[in-house]
Parts: C-alpha cells; sequence; structure tokens
C-alpha cells in the first residue's frame, strides 16, 4: 500500500470513529517510558461484527500504557466481537471489541459491488475514495483511473474502497465492497455493471 493510499485509510476509520492503533508508531511512540509490559496485538486482519479467537491475537512487549490491551486480560476480549475493521499488526484497544458491531458508523452503510474486467482499475485497493456509476454491460474497455469529472453522472455513488475481493474464478468479477452514505445504498445496489471511478485527492478535501 503507498504512503498516499494509508494516508486515506487513515482518513476512513477516523472519519468512521474507529479506534486503530498503528502498532509501529505506538512502539515508538511508547519507548520515552522505561517499564515494558506484554499486551495484545493483532495477528491477522479481523472483519467487522466477527468473534475474536485465540489465533487473531499474540502478543508484543513495549513501554507501559494505558489505551490497550494486556495479556492478562486475554480472557475479557476473546469470544468478543469485532466492533470497527481490526488490521494485523495493530494493538489491540479495549473499545475496538464488544457485543456488538460498532460500524459502519451512523449514517453510512457499507455495499458491496460486482464489478466485471475492465470495470476498475487494476489496482484498486482498500482506501480509495471512488465513484461507482453505471456502464455498459461486458464493458472491456481498459482500466477506469483519474477524476469522474463529467462521467459522474447524478445516478453515480460516491464513496471509500473498504475491501477488494478476487474474482473466484477467470474472467470473473471482483467484489468491491464500498462504505457510502445510507441516504445513497438504494441507489447504489440498483446501478447495472457497475464501474469504478477512482477520485484524486481534492475531491474528497473539497467542501
Amino acid at each position: 500500500m503507498t504512503g498516499g493510499r494509508r494516508r486515506r485509510l487513515g482518513w476512513v476509520w477516523a472519519g468512521a470513529g474507529a479506534v486503530v492503533v498503528s502498532a509501529v508508531g505506538f512502539t515508538l511512540a511508547l519507548q520515552v517510558f522505561g517499564e515494558r509490559a506484554q499486551v495484545l496485538v493483532l495477528a491477522r486482519d479481523v472483519p467487522v461484527g466477527q468473534m475474536l479467537k485465540p489465533g487473531d491475537l499474540r502478543t508484543v512487549q513495549v513501554a507501559a500504557e494505558t489505551g490497550v490491551v494486556p495479556v492478562a486480560d486475554r480472557g475479557t476480549v476473546l469470544g468478543r466481537r469485532a466492533r470497527v475493521p481490526l488490521v494485523a499488526g495493530a494493538l489491540l484497544a479495549p473499545g475496538q471489541v464488544g457485543t456488538s458491531a460498532g460500524f459502519p458508523p451512523k449514517g453510512l452503510s457499507q455495499v458491496a459491488f460486482a464489478v466485471e474486467q475492465g470495470g476498475a482499475p487494476p489496482d484498486l485497493a482498500q482506501g480509495e475514495h471512488v465513484a461507482v456509476l453505471s456502464g455498459p454491460a461486458g464493458t472491456d474497455a481498459g482500466p477506469v483511473e483519474g477524476a469522474a469529472g463529467e462521467e459522474a453522472e447524478d445516478s453515480s455513488v460516491v464513496g471509500t474502497v473498504m475491501a477488494v475481493r478476487a474474482p473466484e474464478s477467470v474472467g470473473g468479477p471482483r467484489v468491491v465492497t464500498m462504505l457510502v452514505e445510507t441516504a445513497a445504498a438504494r441507489r447504489a445496489a440498483q446501478l447495472d455493471h457497475p464501474r469504478v471511478v477512482v477520485l484524486p485527492t481534492e475531491e474528497r478535501e473539497s467542501p
């Protein structure tokens, strides 16, 4: 993942109210303290709503600090559900697990699109800010990139890519999961042969 995509992804989760802690950054920040303690870190990605299992966690030693789950509290988080997307390598925070999912946040919904070949850039990745619009059946135009501009019609849906699943068979569609405004979810579900256009950063930041 490039630096630009990391910045975009960080914006998504911060805006969604999720607590995503970078294991590397957190460890460096805590090195100012002398005492060290064993805490829990994610061994692999855990999607929202999935129950936390022993294999999902490992331990790491960092300078003692609050806001993360110590090894002694492992039993209190196992069997609880991920309230936000949990990322491998991140330190586990108490608020990231609970009895129910806290994601997507109020006013936003997750929508999945089956995108045919040629309907999205080949390197489309988590964290991209995109517009999705209807395209011609069986589109085999090259990768779609750049600003939506005049292409982004009133029927398009703007959101953030949360996951991209590879085709189950050669030539099959990719499944792209997006976070969109709930008010646009029904319109998103009605798009025929969805086509994904990656928006420039300034499109996201403009008022």
